[in-house]
Order: structure tokens, then sequence, then C-alpha cells
């Protein structure tokens, strides 16, 4: 069998728009955040690819894909992928290359990781991040996807429905995000609003974390096929749904519709979508998003100012709750009408309960095994590695206080930090006419 040319570009080209997430990530959790603690927040997303990429050509892409120990965790016997045949054709129907689609799955772990980083901002140490990172990687990360993605994971073999990974990605980083926010504990000051950085960062990187998305959902058809149309298709409608769904909600509940509204209620949809995208209708798409965007907006405004945890960037209450909502409706609108490959329709296509059952399943099983490994881990690495910045630093803003950088010079705005200000002599002539207007 030879690799396949057509599909194998696709993936390639798939592998390079979900890379581009990430770096988009990084601008949208930037321009969300306070001024002193963008440098910060961009940097622990965008120094990711290269901790991930090394992580999973060391064990990641073996521990997921390679053997089985009881249907949890792949064995590793290409350590950095010494010796591993990156020629071999891994799928023999569709002419995919293990080279090629090692790529594509690593630029899911990178990406996965960077999304808890929205839960951390502004009070958690670089140095404890990374290495929270390492372990949760191997121990929570690579399991998760051979137990749902590799053909001899428990859950995958019992008919659990993820195309693109509402487990293994969104309900899994946004339940770590929850865990690490509350180990972190709350901020100081809050409660108080805080004014975000950048809008239109939040703009862009909500539109490059799109365009990237269909990589993420149409590429993982692993080629040029009728599923991948589907999976684009799907992941356009329910994104364009939860958009509107979450204006409309504010409209009413606001007075008025908000740019930063509208970026949150597409990540929803995008998010929602992502476990069903290849096995539903365009009807079951619309569907999908709007009930994300009804179910994250009333998390994130009225159940979470209850729990008073402080995930500041809301990467639980739009990744682990979307998600959690998009795994469950799988088994409610999958359909082999979209994707004739399923054993079995959801709830509302006439295949009973067995799905759902299914698919609520996987979703609670995900959780409890995020929660209570991520809590070991934490509770293992506290003591010997400060989890929280002191206080001064946390006042000073962890740009400064880790990093030593500001994100350019407006950022360090004091009383006599302007150019005006510093150079005073040389605008006199200039501004003069601001002192003393014509009459």
């Amino acid at each position: 069998m030879f690799m396949s040319a057509a599909n194998s570009t696709f993936l390639i080209i798939s592998s390079v728009l979900v890379l581009f997430m990430t770096p988009g990530l990084a601008f949208f959790y930037g321009g969300l955040v306070s001024k002193k603690n963008v440098v910060n927040t961009m940097l622990s997303v965008f120094y990711i690819c290269g901790l991930g990429i090394l992580l999973y050509a060391a064990v990641g892409y073996e521990l997921s894909f390679n053997g089985d120990v009881g249907g949890f965790i792949g064995t590793v016997h290409h350590f950095f992928l010494s010796g591993l045949d990156l020629t071999s054709i891994v799928n023999k129907d569709l002419g995919i290359s293990t080279g090629a689609y090692l790529i594509f799955e690593m630029m899911f772990a990178i990406i996965t990781p960077a999304l808890f980083v929205g839960a951390v901002v502004g009070r958690m140490r670089f140095k404890f991040l990374t290495a929270f990172i390492i372990l949760w990687s191997i121990l929570i990360y690579y399991p998760l996807v051979h137990i749902v993605w590799s053909g001899s994971g428990f859950l995958a073999k019992m008919g659990v429905l993820d195309f693109a990974g509402g487990t293994v990605v969104h309900i899994n980083a946004g339940v770590s995000a929850l865990v690490l926010s509350i180990f972190l504990g709350k901020r100081l000051g809050f409660g108080k609003k805080t004014q975000i950085y950048n809008l239109p960062w939040v703009l862009l990187g909500t539109v490059i974390l799109w365009i990237g998305w269909y990589g993420f959902n149409a590429g993982s058809a692993i080629g040029m096929n009728d599923i991948a149309v589907q999976a684009f298709l799907t992941t356009t409608v329910a994104t364009g749904a939860a958009m509107i769904t979450w204006m409309m909600i504010d409209t009413f509940v606001l007075g008025k519709p908000t740019l930063q509204g509208a970026c949150t209620g597409t990540v929803c949809g995008l998010v929602g979508i992502t476990p069903a995208c290849g096995f539903v209708t365009a009807a079951g798409a619309f569907w999908i998003g709007l009930c994300c965007a009804v179910v994250s907006y009333w998390f994130i405004t009225k159940i979470k100012p209850i729990i008073k945890y402080d995930d500041p960037l809301d990467a639980f209450g739009c990744h682990g709750i979307s998600g959690i909502v998009g795994s469950v409706l799988t088994g409610v609108f999958a359909s082999k009408v979209a994707n004739s490959g399923i054993v079995r329709n959801g709830l509302f296509y006439g295949g009973g309960v067995k799905q759902l059952e299914l698919q609520l399943i996987g979703t609670l099983f995900t959780i409890v095994y995020v929660a209570i490994v991520a809590s070991v881990i934490i509770l293992v690495l506290k003591p010997f590695i400060k989890m929280r910045v002191d206080k001064d630093s946390e006042i000073a803003g962890l740009d400064q206080a880790e990093h030593g950088e500001y994100a350019d010079f407006t950022v360090a705005d004091g009383p006599d930090s302007s150019d005006v200000a510093k150079y005073s002599g040389e605008f006199q002539g200039q501004l003069a006419h601001l002192n003393h207007p014509r009459e």
C-alpha cells in the first residue's frame, strides 16, 4: 500500500492549521487579561509549542498509539522516535503514513494544555506550570488519547464517539483548569472588574482559532473525503449558531450586544461541535451550537458566582462546559445520514438511548479521571515547587516579576513615562499652541 499524496497533503495542511491555533490562543488570552500580565499569559501559551513537541516526540506518540496496556495506555519502544518507521502506512484505507499521522496528532498535544492557561493567569509560577504540563501530558493527556482514539482503547471499544476531541481535549483541559483554579485560590482583589488589555487582540485570536479549527475538526477525518466536508460544514453552522445565540442573550440581559460576548460564544460553538462534527447533520450542529452557548452563558453568569472559584478567562466555563454539552449531545444527534460508518444512530434519529448512555459514560469517566489525577499531580508537586507567586509579584504583575518584560511602552505608563514628559523640551514648540490656543 502506497501513501496517498492527496490525503497526506490535506493532513499536513490541517496540521499547520492546528499549530496556528496556539499562537491564536495566545492573542485571545493575552487580550483578555490585565495589562500587567500580558507577556506572562502569552508566553505561558506560546512556549507550549516547544514543550509539547519535545514531549510528544520523546514518549507521547508511543504512549498514545503504540502497543496497549489494558486498553489504558501504550508502550514506549522508540524513545524520541528512534527506529520508528515513519514511512509505514498507518491507515491503509486512506494511505496515511505514520509520519503524517504523528505530525497531526502532535499538534493536538500542543493546543490542549494551552487551553487551561486561562484559569491560572496572574498568579501561577512559571516553573510550576512547566512541571505540571509535563506530568499532566504523561499521566492524563496521552492515556486519554489512547483510551478514546486508539483502536485498543477501552472507551473506543465500547463505542464512545469523539470525532476531534470533546473528551480528549476540551473536557480534559476544562476540568484541569477548574482543578488548578481551585488549588491556586482566588486572585488578590477577586470580584473586582479587571479592565482587559486589548479587545481587538481578542477578536484576532478568535478569528485565528476559528480558521485553525477547520484543521482541528475537518482534519480529524484523516483524509480529503465526504466526512471532512461534513465536519467542515457542521463546524461552521454550530459556530455561527453559538455566536448569534450568545449575542442575543447579551442583548436581552445587558441591553446591548458585545464583541467580547460574540467572541466567547464563537469559541463555545467551536468547542461544542468538536466531538460531534463528523457524526451529525447541519441541523444537529445548529442545535448543538445553540445549546452550548445557552448552557455556558448560564454557567458562567449564574453558577460560577455561586461556586466562587477563580477562573479569570473561563477556561472551564467555555471548554469544560461546552465540551460536556457537545459530548453528551453527540449521543442525541449522531446520524448515519451524516456518517454511515457509525454503529448506531443517536436518540433523535431512532437509535434509542444506547449511544447517549455511552456518551455519558465517556464524559463522566473523563471528568472523574482528570479531576483525580490532576489533583494528585498538584499535591505531589507543591512540596517541591511553589505553585503561586508571592503577594508583591502578583500586585506588580507577572510580566515584570516572572519575565522582566512589558507588552509595550504603554503598559509601563507612569506619571513621567510618556515621550512628551521625558523629552518635554523638544515638544515645546510643536505643542505650544495647545497651551496657548489662538483666540
